[in-house]
C-alpha cells in the first residue's frame, strides 16, 4: 500500500466518523449538514496528520511486526504523538487569526 493510498482512507475514515458524531451525537445535525460540517473541517489539518503519522510508521516498522510484539505499539505511539504535533501550529494560527479560544 502506497502513502497516498493510506491518506486517503484515513480522510475518508475521518470524515466519516466525523459526519457520524455529528449526526448522532450532542449536535443532532442532520445528515447534510453533518458531512458538510465534516468536510468543512481543516481538511489541511487532518491532511498534515495522517501524511506524519504515515511516513513515521513506514519508516519505523517492519512489515513483520506482530501486533502482539512491544517495538509495535511504541512505533504506533510515536506515530500517534507525531500526527498529534505535526498540526499543532496550523491550528493555533487559525484560532488565533479567528480570534477563537480552545480554553
Amino acid at each position: 500500500m502506497n502513502l497516498r493510498s493510506l491518506v486517503a482512507a484515513g480522510i475518508t475514515t475521518s470524515i466519516l466518523l466525523e459526519t457520524i458524531l455529528l449526526h448522532t451525537g450532542r449536535d443532532r445535525l442532520a445528515w447534510k449538514a453533518a458531512a458538510s460540517t465534516a468536510l468543512g473541517m481543516s481538511l489541511v489539518s487532518m491532511l498534515a496528520m495522517e501524511i506524519a503519522e504515515n511516513v513515521v510508521t513506514i519508516n519505523l516498522t517492519d512489515s513483520n511486526m506482530s501486533l502482539g510484539s512491544k517495538e509495535f505499539w511504541t512505533m504506533t505511539g510515536i506515530s500517534i504523538l507525531a500526527g498529534f504535533v505535526t498540526p499543532l501550529p496550523y491550528n493555533y494560527l487559525r484560532l488565533k487569526l479567528w480570534s477563537k479560544s480552545c480554553h
